[in-house]
């Protein structure tokens, strides 16, 4: 019941914050009271993930702080249940069908003066359940364009960079040892099957990034998956 309560409270503040709403991939961020309001117009059909992000720097460091359940509506938003502090700044992941995905560009919220907004939103935040959170894929490994996988690198020519690929259970596959071209495209079929897969990249010797991406059966979208890149049930 609770959640049927914040869901409509969210609603209400996205159209009582209508005027100021943009399409995707632009985003609205406002401040109502100690709160910030991310909302948007949604005009794409293909979304799977949509994922709120923040931090303190307008290029980096951001971390998710939520997700939206229900991808598909035109108009949604997310308010973030933490204590609004100056220097803040909010961006939107989003996923589609076949595994493309986009980040929006990054805002500091404009002030809001709604005053009965700012009211119903902060009962409701106090009320609200954990929002859940979903994967983010790597952008340097992740899964592309009929569902095969995309390497793309940095500065391939100039550093020395090297894959690991691993079974879900941490079975090695295979590692590409020699790495020189800064975009490249792995058939899903180097993989066997479809799932979830782990892998390490390193540069000059080092280790850069650990992480996973998930191929999906073949003909199949790419499913909703946890933070821990599990299919949501």
């Amino acid at each position: 019941m609770r959640k049927l309560v914040f869901i409509f409270f969210i609603l209400f503040a996205v159209q009582k914050n209508s005027f100021a709403q943009d399409t995707l991939p632009k985003i609205s961020v406002t401040q109502i009271s100690n709160k910030v309001l991310v909302s948007w117009v949604n005009p794409f059909t293909s979304v799977t993930t949509i994922n709120i992000q923040r931090s303190y720097d307008s290029l980096k460091g951001f971390t998710t702080i939520g997700s939206v359940m229900n991808v598909k509506a035109l108009d949604n938003g997310f308010v973030d249940s933490k204590e609004f502090i100056p220097a803040q700044y909010y961006r939107v992941f989003i996923s589609f069908e076949g595994g493309t995905y986009m980040f929006t560009q990054s805002h500091r919220p404009h002030i809001d003066t709604t005053k009965n907004v700012v009211n119903e939103i902060t009962e409701v935040i106090k009320q609200s359940p954990p929002v859940k959170t979903f994967f983010i894929p790597s952008k340097m490994v992740y899964t592309g364009k009929e569902n095969n996988v995309v390497i793309s690198l940095p500065d391939a020519g100039k550093k020395k960079y090297s894959i690991k690929f691993f079974e879900e259970d941490g079975t090695p596959l295979f590692e590409i040892k020699k790495i020189t071209e800064s975009y490249l495209t792995l058939d899903k079929a180097n993989f066997i099957h479809a799932g979830l897969f782990n892998f390490e990249i390193y540069a000059d010797g080092a280790l850069i990034e650990k992480h996973k991406f998930y191929i999906p059966k073949d003909g199949q979208p790419m499913p909703a998956l946890d933070v821990n890149g599990y299919l949501v049930k």
